[in-house]
């Protein structure tokens, strides 16, 4: 008896060594794709046992053409590009890797909210340019005691708040699905988004993208911000409205924007936003680290091990039960 059918339908990384050592126990057949879209996958995944996930969009109507599929793996904490809930409906189990780049996220998101506060890209752009003058650097503020809002209480933002409060930062934190007395345990206050809007004088996004948060950050939230404020977000680029920040940039709602991760990626020709001084960019990459690429791809290939061995997956998204077939 021949042995699965696992279909990688997009990667990102050097090798496959790990997915091709961990699948090989299994003897299993492993075809690699570079999917970008549902209609490259329709005709190849019909027979498969197991997709393993990275950008490709997992549609309903990629779901229903998987006639054996036990188990859909993402490469990655979201799972936006994956309709759960067809898979669901289909028997079929979804994983994701919700812990294999905390250290790294929240390390990227505090390198983003330094550059703000000191001006940092700004200052290299006036020296590359000709420019010595350290008056360029004006207004700056010491950043001890000044607050640190934090959109979603999560594990990334919860190892964060523990970096910010060793710089002297004080923290707000929106969560509706987070107790205070659990961000009272990290050093947060528990607020409504409002008041964490107006009083923070950084505000850093990490709330899943679902429905409900898609354009979280726009027009309105830019506004309601101190003009002093700054942006960053290192979650998803769906979040935060980018039109809605460069204009809130050039109009002065606020003082800055750092942004790895955008809504369209790669953005647009940078002739519509690149005179931003005060606009930081760094191209959706606050998740890696070489550690944290092959933590990745040990433990999404072990979701779909332990579900084609009848075992019970690490990180499942859904509500499903594998069972041997």
């Amino acid at each position: 008896m021949s042995g699965p059918k696992v279909v990688i339908t997009d990667h990102v990384f050097p090798s496959l060594e790990i997915e091709r050592a961990q699948l090989g126990a299994l003897g299993a057949e492993i075809v690699v794709m570079q999917a970008t879209s549902d209609g490259q996958l329709v005709d190849v995944v019909t027979d498969a046992d197991a997709l393993l996930v990275c950008y490709a969009p997992v549609t309903r109507r990629v779901i229903d053409r998987l006639d054996r599929c036990r188990v859909i793996a993402r490469y990655g904490i979201g799972v936006d590009n994956v309709d759960v809930g067809a898979a669901t409906a289909r028997g079929i189990v979804v994983t994701n890797v919700p812990d294999y780049c905390v250290d790294e996220v929240s390390d990227h998101a505090l390198a983003l909210l330094l550059g703000c506060a000191r001006r940092l890209a700004f200052l290299d752009r006036r020296v590359r340019g000709g420019r010595w003058d350290a008056r360029d650097a004006q207004p700056m503020h010491r950043l001890r005691g000044q607050l640190l809002g934090l959109i979603g209480f999560g594990k990334i933002p919860r190892r964060l708040a523990g970096k910010a409060r060793a710089l002297g930062l004080d923290l707000l934190a929106f969560d509706p699905y987070v107790t205070a007395e659990e961000m009272t345990a990290h050093g947060a206050t528990k607020v409504a988004l409002d008041d964490l809007l107006a009083r923070s004088d950084f505000v850093s996004v990490h709330a899943p993208l679902v429905a409900d948060t898609r354009g979280l950050i726009g027009e309105a939230a830019l506004r309601a911000m101190k003009p002093t404020a700054y942006l960053i977000n290192t979650s998803r680029g769906p979040l935060v409205s980018f039109d809605a920040v460069v204009r809130a940039l050039r109009e002065g709602w606020i003082a800055g924007a750092a942004l790895d991760v955008l809504e369209t990626e790669p953005p647009a020709a940078a002739g519509t936003f690149g005179d931003l001084d005060m606009l930081l960019l760094t191209p959706h990459v606050a998740f890696y680290s070489e550690e944290a690429v092959q933590e990745l791809q040990h433990k999404a290939v072990d979701s779909v091990v332990r579900v084609l061995s009848g075992e019970a997956p690490r990180y499942p998204v859904n509500a499903v039960r594998p069972s041997p077939r």
